[in-house]
């Protein structure tokens, strides 16, 4: 994002209006003005003009005087028009559901977005009742499976790119990573961040990307349990390599022949 900003073509205002509305989360129940600057960096005083014009094209909700934003009936319709576009979902849903039950895990895709990946569908066993991830939770390109699945599918100008939107630290170790990652999606078919390298302690979880021509950037599959239910030794014996014939199925389905790796 640091050169980005710096483009004379770059509008700072609409990009910041975008930032407000990528802040809502699923689990929220409104949000302040503060509670947006804080999520968000951007100052108070702009947050609060951003919200009202926000609010006047519906993209936002506000109800009484102290009541908080919510996203608008704009945003939701807009929502919809970008879900549609994702017709390999629903093509998918047979066999991540058939693959959820059986490894007794949750299967899910997640998308890049402004620089970390953001799960916008899953799949749970049928029966259970455990939710450790859902739609709208983001998680860091590097650290996470997902993450460094998409990353190795990428090509060296997309790559270039979702650079731009990390953080500097991050972004002078993506290139590295993603030397690494091409070489064992091609070898093994999935991605695995494990032990201290891995985000968060708790979940384990095995990626898998794959390219929907709707949307022309990959997308990444995973599955994955908390780490009493799911060890790293199964994940390779077992769930790694059936996440992979799932997706390859999909690429049946849908006509995908080539490989998801990008030559370069």
């Amino acid at each position: 994002m640091r050169d980005l900003e710096q483009d004379r073509r770059y509008a700072n205002t609409l990009a910041r209006g975008l930032r407000i509305l990528r802040a809502f989360r699923p689990s929220d129940n409104g949000l302040g003005n503060l509670e947006i600057s804080e999520r968000t960096g951007i100052p108070r005083s702009t947050v609060s003009r951003l919200t009202f014009t926000l609010c006047a094209l519906g993209y936002l909700t506000h109800g009484r005087h102290f009541d908080k934003y919510r996203l608008g009936p704009a945003a939701l319709a807009l929502g919809n028009i970008a879900s549609a576009a994702f017709g390999f979902v629903s093509v998918a849903t047979p066999l991540m559901q058939k693959l959820a039950n059986e490894m007794g895990a949750m299967v899910g895709v997640s998308i890049q977005d402004d620089g970390n990946m953001l799960i916008v569908k899953t799949w749970r066993p049928e029966g259970s009742r455990t939710i450790w991830l859902d739609v709208g939770y983001r998680m860091p390109v590097l650290t996470s499976s997902s993450g460094i699945a998409y990353l190795g599918a990428l090509s060296r100008d997309e790559r270039e790119k979702l650079e731009a939107h990390l953080p500097e630290e991050a972004a002078t170790e993506c290139e590295a990573v993603w030397d690494r990652e091409r070489v064992l999606l091609r070898r093994e078919g999935y991605a695995f961040v494990q032990g201290e390298a891995r985000y968060s302690k708790s979940i384990n979880a095995v990626a898998t990307p794959f390219r929907p021509t709707e949307i022309g950037e990959p997308v990444s599959f995973f599955c994955g349990a908390n780490v009493d239910d799911l060890s790293d030794q199964r994940i390779h014996d077992q769930v790694g390599p059936e996440l992979v014939r799932a997706v390859n199925s999909l690429k049946a389905l849908t006509g995908h022949a080539v490989s998801t790796v990008s030559p370069g």
